[in-house]
């Protein structure tokens, strides 16, 4: 680990929290963050209806402020625009809501520094407990039948499609179309999609995740149309890799995003 810590030096990495409504679980998410992997925290604020902005500002954490909420996927665009302007070479997403743990940071760390992928996601099918800790057992059942759709579209074998807790390097988030991407859930579907469709590698490692009162979760009926926007998303590719309908979302155009 000593030699990766050295192998890191050359590498800018930046945290990102993408927050709404954290004031509760933020400063346990910051004082877990491993700051001998980690060079900058950045949180962007979603025009929280509480007490997050000053929380982050208490823990002297580099905070971005949305007006008006943008939605989740608004709010990752920001993550990653600020980050990449900030110089980094890989960016983390955190979720401040302490479901997943930032003392792996390092584990979602190590392919990137190898250069063994472009992206590494956290995998709660991978670290197993997913019942153990508290995952609600039709969201358990929901995140099976639509990884088992999503590998069967897009030719692939990832165990999870839908973790929060993920790493980036530069290289791929400039390689795809973020802009182009939704403001809502669905966002973290499309950029997996949009990293396929462009080649680039992608790495699972095993995480395990808490469920508590604190910790943000999306209703029955919204994951149900999270679900619905999922099948959109892979009809598009569908379409798109056939050549009946290109999509720009899926296009090897720059992203704007620098």
């Amino acid at each position: 680990m000593n030699s990766l810590l050295e192998m890191k030096k050359g590498y800018k990495v930046i945290v990102v929290l993408p927050a709404y409504n954290a004031e509760r679980t933020l400063e346990q998410t910051v004082k877990d963050i491993p700051r001998d992997w980690v060079d900058e925290i950045l949180l962007v604020d979603d025009a929280s209806q509480d007490e997050t902005w000053r929380v982050a500002q208490r823990l002297g954490v580099a905070t971005v402020r949305h007006p008006e909420n943008r939605g989740y996927g608004g709010n990752q665009k920001t993550c990653y625009a600020e980050a990449l302007k900030r110089g980094a070479d890989i960016v983390v997403m955190v979720h401040p809501d302490y479901q997943y743990d930032p003392a792996l940071i390092p584990q979602l760390l190590e392919p990137l520094l190898r250069n063994e992928s472009d992206a590494v996601f956290g995998s709660r099918m991978l670290g197993g407990q997913f019942i153990e800790g508290g995952m609600p057992l039709w969201k358990f059942y929901g995140n099976v039948m639509l990884t088992a759709l999503e590998n069967m579209v897009l030719q692939m074998f990832i165990s999870e499609y839908h973790s929060g807790f993920r790493a980036y390097s530069k290289r791929y988030l400039q390689s795809v179309n973020l802009l182009a991407n939704s403001d809502d859930f669905v966002f973290d579907t499309e950029i997996i999609v949009q990293g396929i469709a462009q080649g680039l590698h992608i790495r699972e490692v095993p995480i395990t995740t808490r469920y508590f009162d604190s910790a943000s979760q999306i209703s029955f009926w919204k994951s149900v149309r999270y679900a619905l926007s999922i099948v959109g998303v892979l009809t598009r590719f569908l379409l798109h890799r056939s050549g009946l309908r290109p999509s720009r979302l899926f296009s090897s155009s720059r992203s704007g995003v620098e």
